[in-house]
């Protein structure tokens, strides 16, 4: 390895943030072979715009992850980042192609975007098998996370108004350059200061004349649209739908359909067994 200096702990004003773990460390140091070995690079004209200069970046701890992917603090350039690391499986050649196709799907989206309300983009790597994305960190984490330490009901109406027109500023932008996000809800929200809230996660989002039907989407049940449920063709609508329910979120502070499997939740939108219901009491 030519460089270690990339996996190298952090600390956050002084304060030592979480130890890697040692399984961690271990697939961060696998992980590194490929980050740090010119050898391995898959480099194109166009990926000077936005290739990530290695030796300026730092690792911390993990503070998330996905079912592909991993997400740690770091730093790039001196400035506080969020690294997410994305692995292709060997066995699996399927997803590992699929993987990189929304790889390079999201960076050509997020390349795009700037907005007070959507997540900074700084720079990212393509080398496969393992890919990495570079944005800007936010400390006040998601906006489900936060949620979820308030008591039902319990967020005030003037703050449920300031996060839900950051969302509506947020998700009008990214309508205007003709994208749809396709996975909204509250886990997809961070917060950053004064509680500014940004959209996230723009994996398996995509431009709207690109989209066509949802055959074989993976997003989440408790927030997606009848349509995108039944695989059918979609429109900004979805992300209509989905911002709805982050908004019955917001007036509640509850989990939507928290009583039902995520599968039961899919079936009674999909057949209007059931809906969302909002009491709220403004005194």
């Amino acid at each position: 390895m030519k460089n270690l200096n990339w996996y190298k702990q952090i600390s956050n004003n002084g304060k030592s943030g979480r130890r890697l773990s040692l399984g961690e460390y271990k697939r961060a140091v696998s992980w590194s072979k490929y980050l740090v070995s010119s050898g391995a690079a898959i480099k194109d004209e166009e990926e000077d715009e936005w290739s990530a200069d290695m030796s300026q970046l730092f690792i911390g701890s993990k503070f998330a992850s996905g079912r592909h992917s991993r997400i740690y603090r770091g730093v790039y350039k001196q400035k506080d980042v969020a690294i997410k690391l994305v692995s292709q499986p060997e066995e699996d050649e399927d997803l590992a192609s699929f993987l990189e196709k929304q790889f390079t799907s999201e960076v050509a989206l997020l390349l795009r975007l700037r907005h007070p309300n959507i997540l900074t983009f700084i720079a990212a790597c393509k080398k496969p098998p393992v890919f990495c994305i570079i944005t800007e960190y936010l400390a006040g984490g998601s906006l489900r996370k936060y949620l979820h330490q308030q008591e039902p009901h319990s967020v005030p109406l003037e703050l449920v108004l300031k996060l839900a027109l950051d969302i509506a500023r947020g998700m009008q932008y990214l309508h205007s350059q003709g994208i749809l996000h396709r996975d909204l809800k509250s886990e997809n929200l961070l917060l950053g200061e004064d509680m500014c809230v940004k959209v996230a996660d723009f994996g398996i989002s995509c431009l709207e004349s690109q989209c066509g039907s949802a055959k074989g989407f993976t997003g989440t049940y408790r927030w997606m649209a009848p349509e995108m449920i039944k695989e059918k063709h979609h429109t900004k609508k979805v992300d209509v739908y989905s911002f709805g329910i982050v908004l019955w979120e917001l007036l509640t502070a509850l989990t939507p359909f928290d009583n039902m499997t995520p599968e039961q939740a899919a079936y009674a939108v999909s057949y209007k067994v059931c809906t969302c219901t909002i009491i709220y009491f403004i005194t």
